[in-house]
């Protein structure tokens, strides 16, 4: 375990989302939906404790999901870490949650976590990052997810129109080390605004569109700080790292006539066209990088010895506030997904089956499954690879469970077939049922004969005797 380290953590946990409905409810917030049977939030939690980051702030949004989110905690992290729970109204978007905890942050850096990360990546690594270079803020991107995308309606199945998902636009200097221009979400354009300063820096810039925000920044506390005094910022990965990106390498001057700018446009960035070079984002999914260059060759250390250097020739003007915007690449052998959609929620929970089964802490036996002691099996029933059973669940005869997860104390009938799905708490399945590439959320009764696939259905639902049901959420009224 690496020592203490003088960072607070923030962990943005959210409340109920929309984006995850009908799995999320006023009884069982986002923080606490379940992934291969263990809470969404104690995924990044643990990863904080790894790294021997126990200082930590967990902000909810509402205050029922704070109340379960608080008692849920004070009984799992008792004795393990430091929390305090602080609620938020909702929709106060993730720069309204920072500010609502402005006043505890009193480390020189801070550390922020959204709750939805799932992910083996050490934080201790970032912030070791982000301290060794001095940065302002730094930043962890990693591959960009391939699934069916968010506004897909399944959550299983063959992953048969699996594309990568195009989140942002960054450009990044020679040695990957520097962030140097970051688009994300709905800004993102068809025509690619690169200042022609920060091209001169570094002599050279990779564009990338393959890479996604993954949500966890370090802050240097005074720089974030300020930030959040700037009006008209709503969220950190929109709003605040693409203001400190592009604010980056100016000179007194110049930083005074654009911030007059961002104040004109309500915190839009009017650049000069002069100062721009404009290129084409559309940039293939097979092609993912482009280069930008001023023809000069230069070492890699030299972005960073611009800051602390006299290469300029106009030193009058060279900015003593200039600021480094740092990033922390994933390794190509590293996990890293959030969980922000049905469809993630899906994703991520077969890859706990899967590729990253390493995340779950689970011991997988010699048939690569979990099967917990107290499971109840009848007769010609199988586990296949792949499957999670938690403690309590009793299943009749000729029952296949494959590539799925099913939850603490169910009841399962016979003859029944699972596949490619997630079976939460609590859930009465009767015989001759089969659920396939479908969420099931806790306290459903699905009666005899019924068919489900490629459906999410909601906490206490009852789906009636004979019923078929294809690719579509059941709500309770």
């Amino acid at each position: 375990m690496d020592p203490p380290m003088d960072f607070q953590v923030v962990v943005l946990a959210g409340g109920t989302s929309d984006k995850l409905s009908p799995l999320v409810s006023k009884e069982l917030p986002k923080a606490l939906l379940p992934v291969a049977n263990k809470p969404l939030l104690s995924y990044p939690l643990e990863l904080l404790e790894a790294s021997n980051l126990k200082n930590i702030i967990v902000v909810v949004e509402g205050d029922e999901a704070a109340t379960q989110v608080e008692s849920w905690l004070s009984v799992a992290y008792m004795d393990r870490l430091n929390v305090e729970v602080v609620k938020t109204p909702g929709d106060v978007g993730t720069v309204g949650a920072i500010r609502a905890v402005a006043p505890f942050l009193i480390s020189t850096d801070i550390l922020i976590v959204s709750g939805d990360l799932v992910s083996d990546i050490s934080p201790g690594a970032i912030a070791a990052t982000h301290r060794r270079h001095g940065a302002a803020v730094t930043a962890l991107f990693c591959p960009a997810p391939v699934s069916g995308g968010a506004d897909s309606s399944t959550s299983g199945g063959k992953d048969k129109a699996k594309k990568p998902s195009r989140c942002n636009i960054v450009g990044l200097d020679p040695t990957r080390q520097f962030l140097l221009h970051v688009v994300s979400g709905a800004k993102v354009e068809k025509d690619i605004h690169i200042q022609k300063r920060i091209v001169r820096a570094v002599g050279q810039m990779e564009i990338r569109s393959d890479f996604m925000d993954a949500h966890v920044y370090a802050f240097k506390r005074t720089v974030l700080l300020d930030v959040l005094e700037k009006e008209n910022l709503y969220s950190i990965k929109q709003d605040v790292l693409p203001y400190l990106v592009r604010t980056q390498l100016r000179s007194e001057i110049s930083a005074k006539k654009e911030n007059s700018a961002d104040e004109s446009s309500n915190g839009a960035t009017k650049e000069l066209p002069s100062e721009d070079i404009n290129i084409n984002s559309a940039v293939p999914s097979n092609q993912n990088l482009r280069w930008l260059s001023q023809h000069r060759e230069i070492a890699p250390s030299s972005y960073q010895d611009i800051h602390i250097s006299d290469c300029d020739k106009n030193k009058s003007r060279l900015a003593k506030k200039t600021h480094k915007c740092c990033i922390y690449l994933s390794g190509k052998t590293q996990y890293c997904a959030r969980l922000n959609s049905v469809q993630a929620f899906g994703d991520i929970n077969r890859d706990m089956l899967g590729e990253a089964s390493r995340i779950t802490g689970y011991t997988f036996s010699a048939q690569n499954n979990v099967v917990h002691p107290t499971v109840v099996q009848g007769a010609k029933t199988t586990a296949g690879g792949q499957c999670i059973i938690a403690e309590g669940t009793i299943l009749g005869d000729k029952c296949s469970v494959k590539r799925s997860v099913i939850g603490r104390h169910c009841r399962i009938g016979s003859n029944v077939k699972i596949v490619n799905s997630i079976v939460m708490n609590h859930i009465t399945i009767e015989d001759n049922c089969t659920i396939q590439g479908s969420v099931i959320s806790s306290n459903v009764q699905i009666q005899e004969r019924a068919s489900l696939k490629d459906c999410q259905v909601s906490a206490g639902y009852v789906i009636t005797a004979g019923s078929e049901y294809k690719s579509e959420p059941l709500t309770k009224r």
